[in-house]
């Protein structure tokens, strides 16, 4: 039987790399890699086109896909999480406390990155901020596109980057991910993200999930056996690089293992209008489900 070609988006990690350079592979599949760089130019693609087969997703972006029924299927696969407080940062001319946020303006992206429904959530969850008071500055629009965003989200169609809009005082805060800046010039507006990221994970067990792994619906329909490889393949790459399976890991699989934290995610975006209608977990993988705990075709 010949291997199955699944065009495939995923980004550089660790727990990647194997299935990158061919050292972990699948009789049944072969992962065609298309590199999209930043990897979330992929995503509006998907959710919208099925431009891939198998396809890095923002959790945000899943979750909205599964409640608009966009022709994309979540796996319960989790390729990157971190600690997100420390993405949101002033500038070091005009530090401010995350207490004095309301009234303010905060640039981000998209409302819908999944960096920013983040840190709302912290917001939310340590000084009980009201992200309504708050003035969030956009410059893109949610990937799936039948998401409106809330009236207290602003549009900027200006050229002006995130970075240049803190320099030059347009906005009071910004948060970013990937694409953090170096040196001093900027500050984060938590004094002390990492002992409460720490103190969060202690709590919650899991690190705040930024991408998963959806695969076409399309390509779910006519070959669920290559996207059953293509799990394996995920999971055997992971595997060798668990280390410390007490401690916090940017990876996750399972639908069981999963069920918290997604849930978690659930109610975190329903808090901050990001999804028309609360899908539970077992609708988000029932899809997965079918695929993976069918043995044979």
């Amino acid at each position: 039987m010949n291997a199955a070609s699944l065009k495939t988006v995923l980004g550089s990690y660790p727990h990647t790399m194997a299935l990158k350079d061919g050292s972990v592979n699948h009789a049944a599949v072969m992962l065609d890699f298309q590199e999209v760089s930043p990897v979330h130019k992929a995503f509006a693609p998907m959710v919208r086109h099925e431009a891939y087969d198998l396809c890095e997703l923002a959790i945000v972006t899943a979750l909205q896909a599964v409640a608009y029924d966009r022709p994309v299927v979540l796996l319960p696969v989790v390729v990157a999480s971190r600690f997100q407080r420390g993405c949101l940062i002033a500038h070091g001319s005009r530090p401010i406390r995350p207490q004095d946020l309301p009234g303010k303006r905060v640039g981000v992206r998209a409302y819908t990155q999944t960096t920013g429904m983040w840190v709302r959530s912290h917001l939310v969850e340590d000084f009980g901020l009201d992200i309504g008071a708050i003035a969030w500055v956009t410059h893109d629009a949610a990937h799936v596109e039948q998401y409106t965003d809330p009236a207290f989200v602003h549009h900027d169609d200006g050229d002006k980057s995130l970075l240049d809009m803190l320099r030059d005082g347009d906005i009071d805060a910004a948060i970013l991910g990937n694409d953090m800046p170096k040196g001093d010039e900027f500050r984060p507006v938590f004094d002390d993200a990492n002992d409460r990221d720490l103190a969060w994970w202690r709590k919650h067990r899991f690190m705040p999930i930024n991408h998963m792994v959806a695969a076409s619906r399309t390509v779910c329909e006519r070959n669920p056996a290559a996207i059953r490889a293509a799990y394996a393949l995920l999971l055997e790459a992971a595997d060798r690089m668990a280390g410390d399976p007490s401690g916090p890991l940017p990876f996750r699989f399972g639908i069981e293992g999963l069920r918290g934290p997604v849930e978690f995610t659930i109610d975190a975006c329903m808090r901050q209008g990001l999804l028309p209608r609360r899908p539970t977990v077992d609708e988000v993988f029932a899809p997965a489900r079918r695929i993976l705990d069918h043995g044979s075709d």
